[in-house]
């Protein structure tokens, strides 16, 4: 099996609310979609949204990438060669994390079809079932307390709550949404950067204080500010999640090391595919580290990816993947069941993705 052409698609997917972070308001999925196809007629999928504050990666940044450099380096190559295959991607140009992992994720699922395989199983996992949180989006305390329930009422028993813009505030927010759902439902905080190293102290102590049992907080500083990662993550109960922080192994390393953070998000679209978040994996293990595997913006595409590689890994013990969840649609047949908060993995071979709307 080879490959024999590289093809790029847009998709436009609206959003039943707009997102809203500490970083950026979005109100609709805009991703570009990539169709590998094999010299046997073989087709594998993948998906880069254009995440410019977090990857630096745009819509013409990703075409470039993959049109000029990617897709030219490995045109022609055997799909059973993944290793040399992801070498090529790799070495043809730095950074552009998303373009690399939208063909990364195409090539993985060609290369699971290959073995009439889901793409899970390929990698050795035998887990069907996932649970995903589901973000509430940074809005006044009133609307994150209703979408907060209407969450709950949809059958989420984690909620992931993005703060980060208006310091101690952020307190008053969360602690609304605890008295609202009630001491059963888990709750993540999601600073996305927002906070200063000595805000995210009293913050975080000040929820500590009140008790409002907050599972994990995720990235509360820069993500160049490892230091401060550490600091915070010294002086604090509650466990810390490095998002932000880590896009490659050397990052993940050096904050596993260093004791940075209690806990890692692993995002195909930071680490640049699979291949290199496998590798962050096994990191996580020697470390007795556990992961979160996370997304952006996405559809169900690359969102599918990541569940079959949360799927057999067994360190990934975290899922943020409800963005298929904040679509008001899903136009692709195939793949992994969302269902609320449970994502149930199928028998189709590779990730399960059948076809795309652009190229129909």
């Amino acid at each position: 099996m080879r490959i024999e052409k590289i093809e790029l698609g847009e998709v436009t997917i609206p959003l039943i609310t707009p997102f809203k972070t500490a970083l950026r308001t979005v109100d609709a999925v805009n991703d570009i979609i990539v169709r590998i196809t094999a010299d046997d007629g073989s087709v594998g999928f993948g998906e880069a949204p254009p995440t410019a504050v977090i990857t630096g990666d745009t819509k013409g940044s990703i075409r470039c990438a993959i049109e000029d450099f990617i897709a030219p380096s490995i045109l022609g190559m055997y799909i059973a060669e993944l290793d040399a295959i992801e070498e090529k991607l790799r070495g043809c140009l730095v950074h552009n994390t998303s373009p690399k992992a939208a063909v990364d994720m195409a090539l993985y699922d060609l290369w699971a079809k290959a073995q009439d395989k889901p793409l899970f199983r390929a990698l050795g996992g035998s887990r069907r079932e996932l649970e995903t949180d589901v973000t509430v989006s940074l809005n006044p305390v009133d609307e994150m307390v209703a979408d907060s329930l209407r969450g709950v009422a949809d059958g989420f028993r984690i909620l992931k709550i993005k703060v980060g813009r208006e310091g101690l505030r952020d307190v008053e927010r969360v602690e609304a949404i605890r008295r609202a759902v009630g001491p059963d439902i888990r709750l993540r905080v999601d600073a996305n950067q927002g906070w200063t190293p000595d805000e995210s102290v009293r913050i975080i102590r000040a929820m500590e204080d009140r008790a409002l049992d907050i599972e994990l907080v995720e990235q509360p500083v820069k993500a160049a500010d490892i230091t401060g990662l550490h600091r915070v993550t010294e002086n604090v109960s509650t466990p810390i999640l490095a998002d932000e922080s880590v896009f490659t192994p050397e990052d993940a390393w050096r904050i596993m090391a260093m004791h940075s953070a209690d806990y890692v998000n692993i995002k195909l679209m930071k680490t640049g595919g699979i291949h290199e978040a496998l590798h962050i994996c096994r990191l996580a293990e020697q470390y007795g580290v556990q992961c979160m595997i996370g997304c952006m913006l996405e559809s169900k595409v690359s969102v599918s990816a990541a569940a079959h590689l949360a799927a057999a890994c067994e360190v990934i013990t975290m899922a943020d993947l409800d963005g298929p969840s904040l679509c008001r649609e899903d136009p692709y047949p195939g793949g992994p069941v969302y269902d609320g908060p449970i994502i149930r993995m199928t028998d189709d071979p590779g990730i399960g993705i059948k076809a795309a709307p652009c190229f129909l």
